[in-house]
């Protein structure tokens, strides 16, 4: 496997009175290495031809890295959304297609770029790194296969293939690692983001699997997560907690990524389900989890980082400082969790184990016909996306639990709310 890198400094023209663009496809790539220059870049003039009468088909949706904005992938391009206040932030519309994945870096004007959807011109194998404040593409990645999912981070480009990963260098677009995988249809992986630790974890060679990767620490952690195929996971911002589910979707479980020992373990209910979303608080008290079972649910967590805060640069530095040997030490409080369990949990060990399972702490019920993802906001509040153009923003109480109230909600692709 092997991947072709393309600068292109060529300008997109845009009109005066609206400053979406128009991407063209490139349509001669088959497979073979592509490279352009400055006369034969992926970004031209638009044409006069409009399509914003056209209904955009919702084809992908993202969070960015710290959940403050997504991203909608649709069939003529993408927008951006910021979640509070919910606003649409702007858009892009293109007469050839749209895109399947948009990955965002933070806030900033920097997308990662996949073509896809409804007769989409723009090819699957190739990613495309958009600046939209400069109105062009700065670098292009173009590979044998089907791109499944990219990751970014103010330092780093992952570019996820069913088989393998690789991780570039954002600066100077070196290929820095390559990484073998089982099977990942999904696009599995996840990265930490403070800028002293460095971590990626990904599906390892092996079902149930979890590769750790701490490049700052150049140590590797293989974690049997699940005796299942790993269906998703997540890091804290500082890649030292990991939560995973499997295919069978019944059990959430959270790991310490430095040594892999098994912290907590929750239970989303006993029929099987498909996990959509896993979410972390940023003070990783709360956990929230997504299914085709029409229910979003919070946990509440018993681990922790060491200190209160764990946005801190301080705790991100200490996870370069601990050794293997004690890095289980402050990840676990002593007090226990307020998740409810099972009356007959004194019965460890002698009913099923879904008697002494903790259960989940809040709840919001969402339609089962559609996927939803889930994420954390301010003030004990979770914002909800899905692929029916849904935006709800929903409260919980984080003393009693129980169910969540509904704060806001939005049909996004419809209504018009984009910042004046």
């Amino acid at each position: 496997m092997w991947c072709s890198i393309v600068k292109d400094r060529k300008r997109m023209s845009s009109t005066v009175s609206n400053p979406q663009g128009v991407l063209q496809p490139d349509g001669g790539y088959g497979g073979h290495e592509s490279r352009s220059n400055s006369n034969s870049g992926s970004f031209v003039r638009p044409e006069s031809e409009s399509n914003e009468n056209e209904e955009a088909e919702l084809v992908s949706v993202s969070w960015n890295q710290d959940s403050s904005c997504f991203a909608a992938g649709t069939s003529h391009g993408f927008r951006i959304y910021n979640c509070e206040p919910f606003k649409e932030t702007f858009r892009r519309e293109l007469k050839n297609g749209g895109f399947k994945i948009v990955e965002m870096l933070f806030r900033s004007n920097i997308l990662a770029l996949v073509g896809g959807g409804p007769n989409s011109q723009y090819p699957s194998n190739k990613v495309l790194i958009w600046d939209d404040h400069q109105s062009r593409c700065i670098s292009e990645f173009a590979f044998r296969s089907e791109i499944r999912s990219v990751k970014l981070r103010r330092d780093r480009i992952v570019v996820v293939l069913e088989h393998k990963i690789y991780v570039y260098n954002f600066m100077d677009l070196r290929l820095l690692h390559q990484i073998e995988t089982q099977a990942n249809p999904r696009g599995l992986c996840c990265l930490s983001h403070h800028s002293n630790t460095s971590v990626l974890a990904c599906p390892g060679l092996h079902r149930g699997e979890i590769r750790v990767e701490h490049f700052g620490l150049n140590m590797v952690q293989i974690i049997n997560a699940h005796d299942s195929s790993i269906a998703c996971m997540t890091l804290t911002l500082d890649g030292l907690l990991l939560a995973t589910a499997s295919t069978k979707g019944t059990l959430i479980r959270i790991f310490n990524t430095m040594d892999g020992t098994r912290l907590q373990e929750v239970r989303r209910g006993v029929d099987r389900a498909d996990i959509y979303s896993i979410a972390l608080s940023p003070n990783v008290q709360w956990l929230a989890v997504s299914s085709d079972k029409g229910t979003v649910h919070i946990f509440s967590l018993r681990v922790r980082v060491v200190g209160e805060d764990s946005h801190s640069t301080e705790n991100a530095a200490l996870l370069t400082q601990q050794t293997y040997s004690n890095s289980l030490q402050g990840l676990v409080s002593p007090t226990t969790g307020t998740n409810p369990g099972s009356s007959l949990s004194f019965m460890r060990g002698v009913l099923p184990k879904y008697f002494s399972s903790e259960w989940s702490y809040a709840q919001f019920h969402v339609s089962e016909v559609t996927q939803f993802f889930a994420a954390f906001g301010s003030h004990n509040t979770v914002a909800i996306i899905g692929m029916d153009g849904s935006f709800y923003r929903c409260s919980f109480d984080p003393v009693n639990g129980g169910e969540m109230g509904q704060l806001e909600y939005f049909h996004f692709l419809k209504t018009d709310n984009r910042t004046q």
